[in-house]
């Protein structure tokens, strides 16, 4: 009896112990995270629009002195044909592919970066991952705006939008405030072409 009680618990402790370093084992560290989000990245194509980019023989390539630091505060955007982004037709993109135009107005590509005044510096994993759950600024605040494909990368697991947040929050930190979106109703007296 004692034999089948030391066994019992011998082979418990032993089950709890692999348990317990199988679950550890599956976690990954920092450098694994931060390297799974820049796959991530890279695959979604967040540099597409996140990114000023650089004009190149090959066509236009992201800056890499300012990735995913959103659209250049700086630059100024060109006359809009209203007559063209009305419901049904045709939305407009910058060469740079930051900032579009659509009939839900105007929307600019964010800044990413881990600075805490322009980007997601003061922001946590878990609002990186409630925003892209629920299409809100940090959850709560404005809607997201095309072409943002929030609703498929909220289909993320929360691992991968975890490892996503981690890659953003090791990149340089760029101060560049992007502009606030222009409403359509905004855009004929502020942009229209002449």
């Amino acid at each position: 009896m004692k034999k089948n009680i030391l066994l019992f618990f011998l082979f418990t402790f032993c089950f709890v112990f692999l348990l317990t370093e199988l679950n550890c084992s599956s976690k990954m560290t920092k450098d694994e995270q931060v390297a799974r989000g820049k796959y991530l990245v890279n695959i979604g194509g967040c540099n597409d629009c996140h990114s000023p980019k650089i004009m190149t023989a090959m066509g236009p390539l992201p800056d890499t002195t300012r990735l995913l630091s959103g659209q250049p505060s700086n630059l100024e955007l060109p006359p809009i044909d209203t007559s063209m982004t009305s419901q049904g037709k045709w939305i407009m993109v910058t060469g740079n592919l930051n900032a579009w135009v659509g009939p839900w107005g105007i929307s600019f590509a964010a800044n990413l970066t881990p600075d805490s005044s322009t980007g997601l510096g003061l922001w946590t994993s878990e609002i990186f991952i409630k925003t892209m759950r629920t299409g809100k600024h940090m959850g709560k605040g404005n809607n997201i705006l095309p072409p943002m494909p929030w609703q498929a990368i909220g289909g993320l697991t929360d691992e991968d939008l975890s490892c996503v947040f981690a890659y953003l929050q090791s990149i340089p930190p760029v101060n560049n405030k992007v502009p606030s979106s222009i409403p359509p109703n905004l855009i004929t007296e502020k942009y229209k072409k002449e």
